[in-house]
C-alpha cells in the first residue's frame, strides 16, 4: 500500500463519501416515505442514488493503481493476496445474504440470495486488479471497449428461447434469463437481480475506468483537473447518446450506465481534487475516516440494519420500526423528512464509529 504522505486526499474523501451515501440510501426510516432522489430509478434512467454503487466500483479501480502500481510484474504473493481479499468480500456478502436471527442463524438454502453488493465488489476487484497487473493502459482500454460493446451486442441481438431480446423486465431479457438459469430462486427478485451474473462484466469496466483516472492522478500531467473534467464530460455525452439504443439502467448495468456514472465520478473527483490536493482546502476529514475502513463500516451497517429489522419489540413491530416511530415520527414533520433524518442519524453514527477507529489506529483490511 502507499504511504500516508503519498496518498491523494481527494481519493480518500471520495471513497468515504461514497460509503456514507451507501449507508444513507440503504437505511431510511421507512421505505414507504423516501424523497425521490434517495430512491433508485424504477427501471430505465437514473437518480442520484443510482450513482452511489458505481462510484464505489470506480474508486476501487482508482485505488488499485495506488496499491499495485509498484508491484508490476506481480509475483505469486501479490496474486494470492488479491485472491484472498476477493474471497473474503464474496464470503462476507454471502454471509449477509444467508444470516437470519433465528437459530441456527442460517436461512433455508432455497431462500439464500447468491449475488449481492459485496460479492460484486469482490469479483470486480479481482478481475480489475489482475488486468491492471498484466496489461498497459492501451490494452486495458481495448478490453474495456470490447466488454461494453460486446455486452450491448449480447443484450440487444441474442434471442432468448426463440424470442427477440429486450431491455425490459421480461423472460426474454438475456441478463435476467441467465440469472434465473444459473441461480434459480437465489436471486433478488424472480425476474431480475441488480448484481446479476452477466451484468458483472460491464461492472468490471466501471473499475477499469477508475483505473484510468488513477493513472492520470499518479502521472506527471500538469493539467490533471482539466483532463478529468474533459474525460468526465466526454463519457457523459457518449453515455447519454448510447442511451437512445441501449438505455441507461442500473439493474442491467448497461454500457451507457457505465459511461454516464464514470463520467459523473470523474467530474466529482476532479472537483474534490482541485479543492483539496490543488488548493489545499481542508474539508471532508470525516469522510476520509470512513474511507479508511470502508468495507468494514459498510458491512457493519448492513449487518446491524438486518438485526434491527429482525428483532421484534412486539408481534407487529421490529426494533427498527419502534425506534423510527418513537423518536422520529412527529405531527409537525413530514414522513419523508422523518425518514431522511433517521437515515442521517444512522450515517452519522457510522461516521463517528469510523472516526474513533481511525483515531485509535484500528484499520481492518478485508
Amino acid at each position: 500500500m502507499t504511504k500516508l504522505q503519498d496518498r491523494i486526499i481527494s481519493v480518500d474523501i471520495f471513497r468515504g463519501l461514497t460509503i456514507v451515501l451507501m449507508i444513507l440510501v440503504n437505511t431510511p426510516g421507512t421505505w414507504s416515505a423516501v424523497y425521490a432522489p434517495f430512491l433508485h430509478a424504477e427501471w430505465h434512467g437514473y437518480t442520484p442514488t443510482d450513482l452511489v454503487f458505481p462510484f464505489f466500483l470506480f474508486i476501487v479501480g482508482t485505488s488499485i493503481v495506488f496499491a499495485y502500481k509498484n508491484k508490476r510484474p506481480a509475483n505469486a504473493a501479490t496474486y494470492k493476496k488479491i485472491t484472498v481479499r476477493s474471497l473474503k468480500l464474496i464470503g462476507l456478502g454471502l454471509f449477509l445474504g444467508a444470516f437470519t436471527i433465528s437459530f441456527p442463524f442460517i436461512k433455508e438454502f432455497s431462500e439464500i440470495r447468491f449475488p449481492g453488493v459485496l460479492q460484486r465488489i469482490g469479483v470486480v476487484f479481482f478481475f480489475a486488479a489482475i488486468l491492471f497487473l498484466n496489461f498497459n493502459w492501451k490494452t486495458l482500454l481495448g478490453i474495456c471497449i470490447s466488454i461494453l460493446v460486446g455486452y450491448w451486442l449480447l443484450m440487444a441481438f441474442v434471442p432468448v428461447e426463440g424470442m427477440p431480446s429486450t431491455f425490459d423486465r421480461a423472460p426474454n431479457n438475456l441478463a435476467n434469463y441467465l440469472d434465473v438459469q444459473v441461480f434459480g430462486s437465489h436471486n433478488y427478485r424472480q425476474d431480475y437481480d441488480p448484481e446479476g451474473l452477466l451484468s458483472t462484466l460491464p461492472a468490471i469496466c466501471s473499475s477499469l475506468l477508475g483505473i484510468f483516472t488513477g493513472l492520470i492522478l499518479t502521472s506527471k500531467q500538469a493539467e490533471k483537473v482539466k483532463i478529468l473534467f474533459g474525460l468526465g464530460g466526454s463519457m457523459l455525452i457518449i453515455g447519454h447518446l448510447w442511451d437512445f439504443i441501449f438505455p441507461i439502467n442500473k439493474a442491467l448495468w448497461t454500457s451507457s450506465f457505465v459511461l454516464v456514472t464514470a463520467g459523473w465520478a470523474n467530474i466529482f473527483l476532479a472537483l474534490i481534487y482541485y479543492l483539496t490536493d490543488v488548493k489545499g482546502l481542508r474539508f471532508g476529514s470525516i469522510f476520509r475516516y470512513a474511507g479508511a475502513n470502508a468495507i468494514v463500516v459498510y458491512f457493519m451497517s448492513s449487518f446491524v440494519t438486518k438485526l434491527f429489522y429482525s428483532i421484534k419489540v412486539n408481534e407487529d413491530t421490529s426494533l427498527h420500526g419502534w425506534l423510527f416511530d418513537t423518536l422520529y415520527t412527529h405531527e409537525f414533520m413530514s414522513m419523508q423528512l422523518s425518514s431522511l433524518l433517521y437515515g442521517l442519524t444512522i450515517a452519522a453514527f457510522y461516521c463517528l464509529l469510523a472516526y474513533v477507529m481511525y483515531k485509535k489506529g484500528i484499520f481492518i483490511k478485508v
